[in-house]
């Protein structure tokens, strides 16, 4: 009996890199919480998503960027991969370009390169406008050839139009924000920035922590506080059920997503939201977080490159999210990465 082969992943081009359009996301590596495996473990693992085509890997949680190292120069052509790491900022810093380089270094150090694939730079008080200058020494140092890529992370329209617009075309390639059916922030501006000046968003919480799948169809609400969630669904559900809407309604939408991945052969709830976030031009990727070595869904995952949602699924979806209050968290939350400041 023949199989079908699974779909090509697609591709989009990040910077100098051509790269696929799902990137696996390290931050369960930062916790026990989310399960854990032995290392050797986790690097086949990630060389299992190699060969489906996942090349591409974010965050640097954790071991992460120590264990995404280790595996990368096992590799026979490691330029192949991408490593998406972070350089974040919480509390004000006396800058020069030494402390940025330094910020770099321990970066190579960890990842086990000459150069970091993409630098995105978090940065939490607006107050000043010493991001600017942060990114300016990012600049150098990328010019000095330490770093191929800069993006941002958790950066807001006005902020991200801002550094784009000072810094020049071309200057920054990314910015990383939450984006899923229950969280459309970046719908209201953001993603008219990354059309201005190219700019692709690497999205995640596009699953909130695996509560948009069939697991959770018809499945009771639950405890917030049970113990029996991991970090990334007590963070989701709290949205969910305080600024987004209700179980309840929350169960509609699940349902709608059932009826629609019924509808293109039998695609999970996961396949269909994330092709709803796939289909915004201004997204070059989702980060799905994987629990490498644990819990894999790269098969199911596949599955989102064979498929086009049509009016009549954006439509029945669009149903739903007109009842709850998502397109006004952008007033009652604030723009895309407000919640961490």
């Amino acid at each position: 009996m023949s199989t079908v082969a699974p779909p090509r992943p697609e591709t989009f081009q990040l910077g100098p890199f051509t790269v696929p359009r799902l990137f696996t996301g390290l931050w369960q590596l930062s916790s026990n919480a989310w399960g854990t495996a032995p290392a050797s473990k986790i690097r086949r693992e990630m060389g299992r998503h190699v060969d489906l085509g996942y090349t591409a890997f974010a965050d640097h949680y954790g071991s992460a960027e120590i264990l995404f190292g280790q595996f990368r120069r096992s590799l026979s052509s490691p330029e192949r991969i991408l490593g998406a790491t972070k350089w974040c900022v919480f509390k004000p810093t006396p800058l020069s370009r030494a402390v940025v380089q330094a910020a770099v270094d321990e970066r190579l150090e960890r990842m086990q390169c000459e150069s970091v694939d993409l630098l995105q730079f978090h940065w939490q008080d607006y107050s000043t406008h010493d991001y600017m200058t942060a990114l300016q020494y990012l600049q150098d140092v990328q010019q000095d050839g330490f770093i191929t890529s800069i993006g941002l992370c958790n950066f807001d329209s006005l902020r991200a139009d801002e550094i784009c617009t000072q810094l020049g075309p071309g200057s920054i390639v990314s910015n990383q924000v939450q984006f899923s059916l229950i969280d459309t922030r970046p719908l209201h501006g953001m993603g008219d920035v990354c059309e201005k000046h190219g700019l692709k968003l690497l999205t995640y919480g596009t699953l909130c922590g695996g509560f948009l799948s069939d697991r959770w169809l018809d499945a009771a609400e639950p405890d917030l506080y049970s113990g029996q969630l991991t970090p990334s669904q007590r963070k989701y559900l709290d949205v969910i059920l305080r600024a987004w809407g209700n179980w309840k309604l929350f169960q509609s939408l699940l349902a709608v997503l059932r009826t629609v991945g019924d509808r293109h052969g039998g695609l999970s709830i996961a396949n269909v939201s994330t092709r709803w976030v796939l289909d915004h031009p201004f997204v070059g990727a989702v980060i799905i977080g994987s629990r490498l070595g644990v819990s894999e869904h790269t098969d199911d995952n596949s599955r989102v490159f064979g498929i086009r949602l049509s009016e009549q699924d954006n439509s029945e979806i669009e149903a739903v999210l007109d009842r709850s209050n998502g397109r006004r968290m952008i007033t009652t939350i604030g723009d895309c990465g407000a919640e961490y400041r």
